[in-house]
């Protein structure tokens, strides 16, 4: 395997892997959290991990730090509502969303808006290894992007794939003709999948994985209403979102490492379940989950990550 990466390799010591979650503009909390982890480590968080991956929006994060080497500041700056709103044009739905054909938002202001970050990059170009979920709707099967397999595939068409969440975004063709949708209906958390890429990355089994959420939907459903929901009624209560909130790989990865996977997450509270909410408030309430999870966690992470 081509590994360009082996200088990185150190015998003597565990490699972590820095997974992120998938959950739309709900990824700006896991920026906010990384903001603070920054600040007290004193260190980039591009040199703080080994290894990187995530699901559709944690994989655009993960692109951004590794193939374009963001600093955190220009990372919270890329999900300012401006970008937000070009990265969400061409709706169909309006008010009669549920009786379109067509997915909710179109891909061409998006690559736009990537064009501006990494044009002409390469998965390959990643200062560090990494890694995006998607699938493969021909094959019917999960795809792993990466940097050290997927060589000659562009970082947009990467970044595009691993987040076209069906309703919201058309399939993707990436540069093989494979056509990709958002990793989030594999593993919206990727830390399992993370874990198993770094151990045979690095070929070793001294594996730590620090795992970053995207908020979790706690509201209350009623159980005999939903014997008769039909797909509006699904659609209107977050089926999306229930169908992301397997903790299975969570609980599998706390079985095979234990101590060694550390997991930031919490309720979303009162904010927006809707994956596209980039109003003000529901902005306002995300920076605030990202900020109270530095609060709570802190003293774990610090000994976690021993800076």
């Amino acid at each position: 395997m081509l590994n360009k990466f082996l200088n990185l390799i150190k015998p003597d010591g565990y490699k972590t892997v820095l997974a992120m979650d998938g959950g739309g503009v709900r990824a700006l909390a896991t920026v906010v959290f990384l903001k603070e982890l920054e600040k007290a480590s004193g260190k980039k968080i591009i040199d703080l991990f080994d290894f990187f991956i995530g699901t559709s929006a944690g994989g655009v994060n993960a692109m951004h730090l590794t193939v374009n080497e963001m600093n955190i500041e220009a990372l919270e700056n890329f999900w300012s509502q401006d970008n937000l709103a070009m990265s969400m044009q061409g709706s169909f739905w309006n008010k009669n969303f549920f009786l379109t054909t067509k997915p909710k938002y179109n891909n061409e202001s998006r690559i736009e808006l990537l064009k501006k970050y990494c044009d002409k990059k390469l998965i390959s170009d990643s200062k560090k290894p990494v890694a995006v979920l998607a699938y493969d709707v021909e094959k019917r099967k999960p795809r792993i992007l990466s940097s050290y397999f997927d060589l000659n595939i562009k970082a947009i068409s990467a970044i595009n794939a691993t987040s076209a969440a069906p309703l919201y975004y058309p399939t993707v063709q990436i540069e093989d003709g494979s056509w990709l949708i958002d990793g989030a209906v594999v593993a919206n958390n990727p830390a399992l999948v993370g874990y198993n890429e770094a151990r045979k990355y690095f070929n070793t089994s001294k594996i730590k994985v620090f795992s970053v959420g995207t908020g979790i939907d706690r509201k209350n459903l009623n159980g005999k209403a939903s014997s008769q929901w039909g797909p509006i009624g699904w659609l209107t209560n977050d089926i999306l979102g229930i169908l992301l909130e397997s903790q299975l790989d969570h609980e599998i990865l706390i079985d095979l490492i234990g101590t060694n996977y550390l997991r930031i997450n919490s309720s979303m509270e009162n904010i927006s379940w809707h994956l596209d909410d980039y109003s003000d408030d529901n902005l306002s309430k995300i920076r605030a989950m990202g900020l109270k999870w530095w609060e709570d966690y802190r003293i774990k992470v610090e000994n976690f990550l021993s800076f």
